[in-house]
């Protein structure tokens, strides 16, 4: 299905195939939270990844939330260096110059994304405000068995998985997909779809 939209809608311009990626949005008691990559990238570079990072943090500015990415790894501010570490490390250093007013830190255990005061402790200087709402994974794997287990632990209302960086609005349903899920992205398109109308109309 991602070849076929691929093809047919393709990226949007400055946007390359391979840099397609997917966003998760979880609804729960305790709030919302994004997740992504959760079903696109295998392993992407730190390039991706901070592409993709930018490409969520647009998508949840539309819902009307300021984005504030975790850069998430089993290293916390450097305290390892493996690759993946390294990899995502790397990622918040391209972040930092491509997208300054993004509040946006890494690489860092998920527990300092979610707390502040831990965060604080481990890393004072953190560019990063509050409690993270964008969850940003080294791959696909640490991504996609994180959003599921969160799913079923929370009993979350899961929105997506919303496909980013088409030239035109376009979602890929997962098998699993309730009515209600079908019903939310169709609306998710829609909006999408009339924002950028929108856009044009105001270019034109």
């Amino acid at each position: 299905h991602l070849r076929n939209v691929t093809l047919i809608i393709g990226p949007r311009p400055g946007i390359k195939d391979r840099d397609l990626s997917t966003l998760s949005m979880l609804i729960s008691q305790r709030g919302i939270i994004f997740l992504t990559d959760t079903h696109v990238s295998v392993d992407p570079t730190a390039e991706e990844i901070a592409e993709m990072t930018v490409l969520a943090a647009e998508e949840i500015q539309r819902f009307g939330i300021e984005p504030k990415a975790a850069l998430l790894s089993h290293s916390d501010f450097g305290s390892r260096d493996s690759p993946g570490a390294l990899k995502m490390r790397q990622a918040a250093s391209i972040l930092a110059r491509i997208a300054p007013d993004l509040q946006c830190d890494g690489e860092m255990h998920a527990d300092s994304a979610l707390s502040e005061h831990l965060r604080q402790r481990v890393y004072p200087h953190s560019r990063l405000k509050g409690e993270a709402n964008l969850l940003v994974f080294p791959n696909l794997d640490s991504a996609n068995i994180t959003l599921t287990a969160l799913r079923a632990m929370m009993d979350a209302l899961h929105v997506g998985p919303i496909l980013l960086g088409t030239d035109k609005p376009a979602h890929i349903l997962t098998p699993s997909v309730t009515s209600r899920g079908v019903v939310n992205m169709t609306a998710l398109a829609v909006v999408e779809a009339a924002h950028k109308a929108q856009a044009i109309a105001h270019l034109g």
